[in-house]
C-alpha cells in the first residue's frame, strides 16, 4: 500500500530537475510513489527522469505530448496518484533528506485533512526561511477560522501547493483550476480552507524554493499573467460575506504588486492588464477597497489610485503595512 504520493509537473527542467530527483532519492522510501508529469518538455527532461528510475524506486512519468499548464499537469498527477496523503513539488526545488517522512509523521500524529508547513526561500547562495502565517504550531484547527482576520496576513496568503501534505481523500478540493495558467493555487487555497474540515501547521522548513529562476511563471510577462484577474473571479464566486474584506485586501495588495513590476509587459499586454485591474477593482465595493488601500504603503495606495483615479477616500487611518500579503 503506498503511504505518499510526490506530484512533480515539469516544462523543459533539464538545468534542474536531476537537483529535485536527487532530493527525492533522499526522500524515498518502499511506501513513497514519485509521479513526475512530463508536460510537453521539449529538451532533454524527459531523458534525465528516464535515467533516475534506476535510482528512485516508485518513480513514474506521465508524458504530455503538448504542454497543458501547471493547473492541469499537477491534475494529471493527481489522477494518478495512489497513496493516503499526496504533496506537489516543482522541478526547480529540493527537498531536504527525510524531509517527507518527517510531513506524513507529522498528518499520521495529528490526524487532519492536511498539514501545512515553512520552506527556504533560496535566491542564488542566499536562503531565508519563510514561515506560514499561523502562531499556533502542532494543533489541529478549522481552516475556515485560519482566513481572518482581513487586516493581517493569513494561510490564505500563503498559497504555495509544495509547502504542506494533504488526505488524498479530499480528491476535489486538491484539484486546480485548469483553465489557469498562472496564478491557479489563489482559489486553491482559498477553496482547501473554505471546505476542508481540519488543518494544521507544523514548524518544519525541508523545501527549498528556488526563487527568480528564468522562465518560471513569476518571471515571465505573457498573457499569462491575466490568468491573475481570472484565478481571483473564482476567488470572489460564491464567497461568504465574512470573507470578501479578506479576498479584497489580498486582491488589492498582489494588483498593485504587479503593477510594481509591470515592466516586464509590453506597452499592449501592461496597457490591458491595467483595463482589467480598473474594471475588476471597481466591481468591487468602494469602501472595501479604499480601506484596502489606505492600510498599504504611500507607493501602492499612489499606484492603486492612478490606476482608478475614482476611488473615494477612505474614512480610516492609515495603517502602514508594506507587502504585508505578497
Amino acid at each position: 500500500m503506498i503511504t505518499l504520493s510526490v506530484v512533480v509537473p515539469v516544462l523543459n527542467g533539464e538545468r534542474y530537475i536531476a537537483d529535485a530527483l536527487s532530493s527525492l532519492c533522499r526522500n524515498a522510501r518502499h511506501d513513497f510513489e514519485f509521479i513526475v508529469v512530463n508536460d510537453g518538455s521539449t529538451d532533454a527532461t524527459g531523458d534525465i527522469v528516464d535515467d533516475f528510475t534506476r535510482e528512485l524506486p516508485g518513480l513514474t512519468m506521465l508524458r504530455n505530448p503538448a504542454p497543458v499548464g501547471l493547473a492541469d499537469a499537477r491534475n494529471t498527477g493527481l489522477s494518478a496518484a495512489s497513496g493516503r496523503y499526496v504533496t506537489f513539488m516543482d522541478a526547480d526545488d529540493w527537498l531536504a533528506p527525510g524531509y517527507l517522512a518527517r510531513l506524513v509523521e507529522a498528518i499520521d500524529g495529528l490526524g487532519c485533512d492536511f498539514v501545512r508547513a515553512d520552506h527556504v526561500q533560496v535566491e542564488g547562495r542566499k536562503r531565508v526561511v519563510h514561515r506560514a502565517p499561523m502562531a499556533r504550531r502542532g494543533v489541529v484547527l478549522d481552516p475556515r477560522e485560519a482566513i481572518l482576520p482581513a487586516g493581517m496576513r493569513t494561510m490564505v496568503d500563503y498559497p504555495y501547493a509544495w509547502a504542506g501534505i494533504y488526505r488524498r481523500s479530499l480528491r476535489d478540493l486538491l484539484h486546480f483550476p485548469g483553465s489557469l495558467h498562472t496564478a491557479e493555487d489563489r482559489p486553491w487555497i482559498w477553496r482547501l480552507h473554505r471546505e476542508a474540515a481540519t488543518f494544521a501547521v507544523v514548524s518544519m522548513a525541508g523545501l527549498f524554493y528556488r526563487r527568480l529562476v528564468s522562465g518560471s511563471l513569476t518571471q515571465v510577462g505573457d498573457e499569462r499573467q491575466l490568468h491573475f484577474f481570472d484565478a481571483f473571479d473564482l476567488v470572489f464566486k460564491d464567497l461568504e460575506p465574512e470573507f470578501l474584506p479578506k479576498a479584497v485586501r489580498n486582491f488589492c495588495a498582489l494588483l498593485a504588486h504587479h503593477l510594481e513590476i509591470a515592466d516586464r509587459f509590453t506597452p499592449a499586454l501592461r496597457s490591458r492588464f491595467e483595463e482589467r485591474g480598473a474594471h475588476m477593482v471597481r466591481a468591487l465595493p468602494a469602501e472595501l477597497v479604499s480601506e484596502s488601500v489606505a492600510r498599504m504603503s504611500v507607493e501602492r495606495e499612489t499606484t492603486l489610485r492612478a490606476l482608478v483615479p475614482d476611488l473615494p477616500p477612505s474614512s480610516h487611518v492609515r495603517v502602514r503595512r508594506d507587502r504585508e500579503e505578497t
